[in-house]
């Protein structure tokens, strides 16, 4: 196996067409690269011209050789990063060596276990095995989230949910609460709602809207994203969710504050409906049909999205509620560098960059 360095268009070629995040993609890279801290450096195994593995990582030089390298870099909202595994055999064997091999190559090329080095990669659920990140030395420690598979008919995912769900979407659905899907507009409009909240709470969201109207801006060539708004029938502004998109993926992304209006739960009330329109335009564009009340934007891309990820599984408090919607529990990883150094490092990360 050999490691290249690649271009974000190169880099956009050798993404696989299932099995990775909504950040890894070349657009949202690319917005990372104009506003985080560092360089960004894409990475790619390969075997003869067949890429077998990929991995983002910004990379910030310090004094004295020292190096902070991390996927996905701090304070951006991205629950997960790291590698990508695509093994050209279904043999087990042959899959670990490859994993090994890359896994052995990025931290050579970087001088990631470099005792100056600090190094932090949050892998999605998909990047199932970081052993050998392990025996090179380096931490891993398994976080959680809830992802709910969005493949079946409206009626049978209201079924699987808990009867106080049912309850509140039921009680949402008939009153004078209208949700809608908007533009970036709205998208502005649910950034400063959530990050008054938080301010209420005395904390910061961390991302800045810059950050986020540019990533929305870039994402929204491909149609990768969304954004649902509630309000009362006479317009006023209750609350919003805005919805990112891989191509398997639809991931609750910012927003949902929690918010009741005579009663009703908005966010039952939102998630409810973004999960049905996921789970509608599944079900219609299997038939060849173009999902009922779709503006267009990123229907075709809905057509193979089968999960709602709901961003995190790790907050007790939170739990209590996301574990209503009867989604699987899949676990991920964190690889760091060991040591006291990165714990340090590492409170410092999570402080800026938690997942819920």
């Amino acid at each position: 196996m050999r490691i290249e360095r690649l271009t974000l268009d190169e880099w956009a070629d050798a993404l696989p067409d299932s099995g990775f995040e909504v950040f890894h993609t070349a657009p949202a890279l690319s917005v990372l690269d104009d506003h985080a801290a560092g360089d960004l450096s894409l990475l790619g195994g390969f075997n003869g011209d067949q890429p077998v593995a990929l991995v983002p990582l910004f990379v910030r030089r310090g004094p004295l050789g020292t190096a902070m390298l991390s996927s996905p870099p701090p304070g951006f909202n991205i629950p997960h990063l790291g590698p990508i595994a695509m093994p050209q055999s279904p043999k087990r064997r042959k899959r670990e060596k490859q994993n090994g091999e890359f896994a052995e190559k990025v931290i050579e090329t970087l001088d990631a276990d470099d005792s100056r080095t600090l190094f932090r990669a949050v892998c999605a659920p998909t990047y199932g095995d970081p052993r050998p990140f392990r025996w090179a030395g380096f931490d891993v420690d398994a976080a959680f989230t809830y992802r709910l598979a969005v493949d079946g008919s409206p009626d049978e995912l209201l079924s699987s949910f808990s009867k106080s769900l049912r309850r509140e979407i039921r009680d949402g659905t008939e009153s004078d609460v209208v949700v809608s899907r908007a533009g970036r507009e709205a998208a502005e409009a649910v950034y400063w709602h959530t990050a008054a909240r938080y301010a209420e709470q005395g904390e910061e969201l961390g991302s800045s809207w810059e950050y986020v109207r540019d990533l929305l801006d870039a994402l929204g060539t491909e149609g990768r994203y969304r954004v649902y708004t509630a309000e009362t029938a006479d317009g006023r502004f209750l609350g919003g969710i805005i919805v990112l998109y891989s191509n398997d993926c639809a991931y609750y992304w910012l927003g949902g504050v929690r918010t009741t209006h005579e009663g009703v739960s908005v966010n039952s009330l939102l998630h409810w409906h973004i999960i049905r329109d996921v789970a509608g335009a599944d079900s219609t564009n299997r038939n060849g049909n173009r999902d009922e009340g779709g503006d267009g934007n990123g229907d075709s891309l809905l057509a193979s999205v089968s999960q709602y990820d709901l961003v995190g599984a790790n907050t007790e408090r939170l739990c209590r509620y996301k574990a209503k919607f009867g989604a699987d529990l899949r676990h991920y990883y964190a690889v760091e560098s060991a040591g006291p150094r990165m714990t340090l490092a590492k409170t410092a990360y999570e402080r800026v960059n938690s997942v819920l």
